[in-house]
């Protein structure tokens, strides 16, 4: 079936981005009567990272029940304790030659600097997230502590 018109589905993202630009410079230019939204709305975004910050506490131990109960009705437990072995050993393996050389030497080769100077100030953030909007405050929080990164560009 062809969309016609406006009858496309989906989120327009592009329209909502260019509408939080365009809200954010009015904002600005409104001079001392946009600051109480602005306030607003980075107390808001402030609330948000606490939730997402719960949540990335909480979910592990649901995501344990669930996977426990999968476990329990399996028949052959041998099998999937050396296959998830293989699994885990070719991702760790994997991350290790990505992480700790693929991307130095790109690191290196585009800037010329020591690669493993800079992730020493960041924080370690737990492995175990999935999603990279889980580990966006941690990130945020680390960026601006431990490099010295302002909070308008964070």
């Amino acid at each position: 079936q062809v969309p016609i018109g406006t009858e496309i589905r989906g989120m327009n993202i592009l329209g909502l981005v260019l509408f939080a630009l365009v809200l954010g410079v009015a904002l600005k230019k409104l001079g001392q009567e946009g600051e109480d939204l602005i306030r607003f709305f980075n107390s808001f975004n402030e609330a948000t990272m606490v939730l997402v910050t719960w949540i990335m506490w909480y979910v592990p131990i649901g995501i344990m029940f669930l996977v426990g109960s999968k476990i329990v009705e399996m028949e052959d437990i041998v099998l999937l304790v050396t296959s998830l072995g293989k699994y885990i050993f070719a991702s760790i393996l994997g991350h290790i030659i990505h992480g700790g050389i693929i991307l130095p030497l790109i690191y290196f080769a585009a800037t010329r600097q020591n690669p493993y100077q800079h992730p020493g100030a960041l924080c370690s953030i737990s492995p175990c997230s999935v999603s990279s909007s889980a580990t966006l405050p941690s990130m945020i929080k680390c960026i601006e502590e431990n490099n010295g990164v302002d909070k308008r560009i964070s």
